[in-house]
């Protein structure tokens, strides 16, 4: 998009200065947040990642900082809503991720959850 198109996009919302959308555009771009191409005499802007990806970036930078990974995942689990946990499985099963740890053996009389695993 360009600094025109983002600002008529905000201004739907609330009054918002040209040079506010450039400045902030700018200053994305000097972290790298997003790239830009020459376009006449703007520039065309696009993000450099997805909001998924920085979302899940920010959950990896947050659950790092912790003194104790297990506690933060089971606490943060714990927040989670039915949607979200169900959310949950359905992208561990898409990364397939190993229902045992590495090393232990599977136990077949082990207590399944919903899905039956």
């Amino acid at each position: 998009m360009t600094v025109r198109e983002v600002l008529e996009d905000l201004q739907r919302e609330r009054s918002i200065a040209y040079t506010t959308v450039m400045t902030v555009l700018d200053n994305l771009h000097q972290k790298g947040w997003v790239r830009r191409e020459a376009e006449g005499r703007a520039y065309r802007y696009e993000a450099v990642s997805t909001r998924a990806a920085y979302a899940a970036a920010l959950m990896n930078e947050a659950w790092s900082q912790s003194d104790n990974a297990a506690a933060a995942l089971v606490a943060f689990f714990g927040m989670m809503s039915d949607e979200q946990r169900q959310a949950l499985r359905a992208a561990m099963r898409i990364v397939q991720v190993p229902e045992t740890l590495e090393g232990e053996e599977e136990n077949p009389a082990a207590p399944q959850d919903d899905d039956g695993r």
